[in-house]
């Protein structure tokens, strides 16, 4: 544990400047201009607010996630770490981990401000940041096993989009669905429910799956 807390805060620290600061911009200037597309709709503006949220939030998870391995692989830190002795499965658990600190938690901590934008109920806030909360640590998680998969090719960026994005859906679907509940007063339980299982999965699978597109790009 001492170990794969040691590369946690390594690429906390690394990322902790220029990336996690890029990414927030990104959100926050991305989640700006969808009132000042629509105008002064209130009731369209709450109904997209959390849909806007959490796209937005998916775009800009995605801007570092090329040069999480990639990096690493390029200039030998990778052959490193693994003398460490730590399992490739839990190498990619750190790496998760480190990614929704620089993004996943930022983003959860700013949400309740940006839901002022689409003039949210205070309840509806909660709601978001709570999905934000349970949803982005499979973001990363998804997003390792892409970045795993696109080590060493060109356009490592368009691949892992390509296959980040059709594997959220799940995820985004039952936070718009928690959200939306909550605004039409029925329980959010079930669906917050299902966002945990979602991470369970993905916590389960993902660290698997991601080291075993390592192991074929390392050989």
């Amino acid at each position: 544990m001492t170990a794969w807390r040691a590369i946690v805060l390594r690429d906390f620290r690394l990322g902790a400047g220029g990336e996690a600061l890029i990414a927030l911009a990104f959100f926050v200037i991305t989640v700006s201009l969808f009132p000042i597309a629509m105008g002064p709709r209130p009731d369209l503006l709450a109904q997209i607010g959390p849909g806007a949220i959490w796209v937005a939030g998916l775009l800009s998870a995605l801007l570092s996630l090329d040069r999480l391995f990639a990096d690493d692989v390029r200039d030998g830190s990778l052959d490193q770490l693994r003398l460490t002795g730590l399992p490739l499965e839990m190498l990619v658990l750190a790496k998760a981990a480190a990614h929704w600190l620089l993004s996943g938690l930022p983003l959860t901590l700013v949400s309740p401000l940006v839901c002022l934008l689409f003039g949210l109920p205070a309840g509806t806030m909660g709601v978001v940041a709570v999905t934000l909360l349970l949803g982005t640590p499979s973001v990363s998680l998804i997003g390792c096993v892409a970045a795993c998969l696109a080590v060493g090719s060109r356009r490592s960026g368009a691949l892992i989009a390509v296959l980040v994005l059709p594997l959220c859906v799940p995820v985004i679907i039952f936070a718009l669905s928690a959200a939306q509940a909550w605004a039409w007063g029925e329980p959010v339980r079930a669906h917050l429910m299902l966002l945990g299982a979602c991470l369970a999965f993905a916590a389960s699978l993902a660290p698997f799956a991601a080291a075993a597109g390592l192991r074929l790009a390392l050989d």
